[in-house]
C-alpha cells in the first residue's frame, strides 16, 4: 500500500517531547499575561489551548526531523542444533 512512516527514534521521541513543553509553557505564560491584563479568564483558556494545538500538530505526527537517527537493530543469532539438544535434555531431565 502506501510506504508512510509510522515511528519516530528515541533521541526524535525526546526531541518532540521538549518541543511541545516549550511551546505549551510559552502559550500558558503568554495566555495567562493577556488574560490578567484584559481580565478575562477565558482568553486565558483560548490561548492554552491553540498551544497545545499547535504543540500536538508539530510533535504527535513523525515528521521526518523526528527519524534522523533511527537504531541499528542486531541481525537474530540463528538458533543451532546444538543449543536444541541440550535444552530437550535438559526439558526430559526435569520430567523424569
Amino acid at each position: 500500500m502506501l510506504n508512510i512512516a509510522t515511528h519516530m527514534d528515541f533521541e526524535g521521541q525526546g526531541r518532540a517531547e521538549k518541543l511541545s513543553r516549550i511551546i505549551i509553557t510559552l502559550f500558558g505564560g503568554v495566555g495567562l499575561v493577556w488574560g490578567y491584563i484584559i481580565q478575562q479568564f477565558s482568553q486565558t483558556v483560548y490561548i492554552l489551548i491553540a498551544g497545545v494545538l499547535l504543540a500536538s500538530i508539530l510533535t504527535i505526527p513523525p515528521w521526518p526531523i523526528y527519524r534522523k537517527k533511527p537504531l541499528n537493530w542486531q541481525k537474530p543469532r540463528p538458533e543451532s542444533q546444538s543449543a536444541t539438544n541440550t535444552s530437550d535434555d535438559t526439558k526430559k531431565k526435569k520430567k523424569n
